[in-house]
């Protein structure tokens, strides 16, 4: 895990670049790799759990990959609590909004 300030870029296939913390970024590159589109990241900095949101290429809905949770939206996936830490409601449910 990193502090909430650690992010790298990230290099994806086709010269894509994206910011990801650093701790998960060699992940997101090989799924990324390996045709699995990665939408949004991160490591929960050992206050949430660390999310990985994917796109179903048939469908095109966003889950969570490590919970399956479904995700509503198609962007602003993230909240910020009290401390500036980013989680996602549906994942965490102790701060859902």
């Amino acid at each position: 895990m990193c502090n909430k300030r650690n992010s790298v870029n990230a290099h994806l296939p086709n010269n894509k670049v994206i910011r990801c913390d650093s701790c998960i970024r060699r992940l997101i590159e090989l799924l990324n790799l390996h045709g699995i589109k990665t939408v949004a990241c991160c490591c929960g900095h050992m206050r949430y759990p660390i999310t990985i949101l994917i796109k179903n290429p048939k469908n095109g809905k966003i889950k969570e990959m490590l919970s399956g949770i479904e995700i509503p939206r198609k962007r602003n996936f993230y909240r910020r609590d009290s401390e500036g830490f980013f989680f996602i409601p549906e994942i965490c449910s102790e701060h859902k909004s």
